[in-house]
């Protein structure tokens, strides 16, 4: 074994003996508080404990403080700070973490872990109030270690912990925390059904004076029919939509805007149009951390929409390759890895997909996807041998071109910009190579915007105004040249 091979072994086992986006200097305990920050699946055993019966204003306050010591140990062990530790695990306790603590900063270590599940079971409750002995049965963990922020070690497991828990001034904390082996293990990826026998034609929406904003103040049901209605007119069969991670509310989704994508869906079953979900829209952390609340937001949903039959596919993110560059590759690629096993394990009849940026990372996480989706805004010209590559190399996966299109703006501040003639050959081009080589495919998109979020584009007048003319209908809702091509 390489002198490499068994430092990393040694920090891990260390780890395990000692397991008792963000800017992680800015991780303080304080805020532990304020948000949810930290909501892992969490199942209490049936109460039979020895001791003291057990009420549930107690279970609420001992649930809230091991969850939080769990939670601030992850923060202390990234940051490599001892700060807040004392506020969840008692003098004892904080020896074993304090000193790991050091030795990580020493070694120019720092670790980012969360937990994803926790089933304990309270096995004494003692008689004055003032005890607790309880196992936490397989606990799902995640965890990558760094040195020099550099990965050294990921990996996922699932043990067993004993623990003691003690009331001092009105807080639950830690007193013995003990790994062991679990009977439990992490779960074998859920049977997929086949994908279905339905050829995609179909379109990247919004709503004309809601761009980016489809469940927002504007939303309009009967908007929704009327636009749906031209589109299936027109000769397609789905739309793709967009769930913005904080507009529905993060890890507690906000019932309205739950309701309001159900009208939407129901709209679209009405019209016969086939629906792709892309979630976690202008969302972009991914950090470990944050895990356990986009789980939660990625349950909420699927959970409630998982038999509505207008859906076709889960998009699991929006382009996250272009993440790979600011935030790191691997750590967007274990996110989605993540975030594609929750969303299998509650729903096996809908496809699951990512929308990558670029068609050359398509062939990404392949082996997880069940639907191929891509964006291309490239040369037209180099379209078709890139795509015949792709196929060639998954060849037993539907495929979809999930984005692509040309703007018609010229003016001003574009005064070579394209125009609606050269944005109707455009189209026209694609659909010829669509058709000729059986090719699926959503275009962006149906309407012309008058208004485009700075959050988007940013405020660059001559990139807004491009973004604004990439629709068949114009602002004033009359149909472009191109609106002939929008299907073949």
């Amino acid at each position: 074994m390489s002198i490499t091979s068994l430092f990393v072994y040694g920090i891990a086992s260390l780890f395990t003996f000692l397991n008792t986006g963000a800017d992680r200097s800015k991780m303080l305990r304080g805020e532990v508080y304020k948000t949810q920050q930290y909501i892992p699946n969490l199942k209490w055993a049936p109460m039979q404990n020895i001791g003291r019966r057990m009420d549930k204003q107690t279970l609420t306050n001992v649930e809230k403080n091991y969850m939080d010591a769990w939670y601030i140990k992850s923060v202390s062990y990234q940051i490599n700070s001892i700060k807040g530790i004392e506020d969840y695990y008692t003098d004892s306790a904080e020896k074993n973490l304090f000193e790991f603590i050091d030795l990580n900063k020493e070694e120019n270590i720092h670790i980012e872990s969360t937990t994803l599940e926790h089933n304990p079971n309270i096995n004494f409750f003692s008689e004055d109030g003032q005890l607790i002995s309880l196992t936490d049965y397989g606990v799902k963990e995640y965890k990558r270690i760094y040195k020099n922020d550099s990965l050294l070690y990921e990996n996922r497991e699932v043990f067993d912990y004993k623990a003691i828990l003690l009331l001092e001034d009105g807080f639950w904390r830690i007193r013995h925390l003990v790994k062991e082996p679990s009977l439990r293990k992490i779960e074998a990826e859920p049977v997929m059904k086949d994908y279905p026998d339905f050829e995609i034609k179909g379109i990247n929406y919004y709503p004309k004076n809601s761009a980016w904003d489809t469940f927002g103040k504007n939303f309009d049901e009967k908007i929704l029919a009327k636009d749906f209605e031209i589109i299936r007119n027109a000769g397609l069969n789905t739309i793709r939509i967009f769930i913005q991670y904080e507009d529905f509310g993060k890890a507690e989704l906000i019932p309205e805007k739950l309701e309001k994508l159900k009208t939407l869906l129901d709209i679209a079953e009405e019209k016969e149009l086939k629906v792709i979900v892309t979630l976690f829209d202008f969302y972009g952390d991914y950090s470990v951390l944050d895990w356990t609340l986009t789980i939660r937001h990625a349950e909420t949903i699927v959970q409630q929409f998982k038999e509505h039959d207008a859906i076709l596919a889960w998009d699991v993110k929006n382009e996250p390759d272009l993440d790979f560059e600011s935030r790191g590759k691997k750590k967007v690629l274990a996110w989605l890895h993540q975030t594609i096993s929750t969303i299998k394990r509650i729903d096996q009849k809908h496809a699951v997909t990512v929308g990558w940026a670029k068609i050359e990372n398509a062939t990404l996480l392949k082996d997880r996807l069940t639907l191929i989706t891509f964006h291309y805004y490239e040369d037209i010209s180099l379209f078709k041998d890139a795509y015949i590559k792709l196929k060639t190399s998954i060849p037993n996966k539907p495929i979809a071109l999930g984005e692509f299109g040309i703007s018609s703006y010229r003016g001003i501040w574009k005064p070579y910009g394209t125009s609606e003639n050269a944005q109707e050959e455009f189209h026209k081009t694609m659909q010829t190579v669509f058709k000729e080589n059986n090719i699926q495919f959503l275009s962006w998109t149906l309407y012309d915007f008058d208004h485009i979020p700075t959050a988007v584009v940013g405020k660059l007048p001559w990139r807004k105004n491009a973004q604004k003319k990439f629709g068949f209908i114009n602002s004033k809702g009359n149909p472009k040249k191109s609106f002939k091509y929008i299907s073949n």
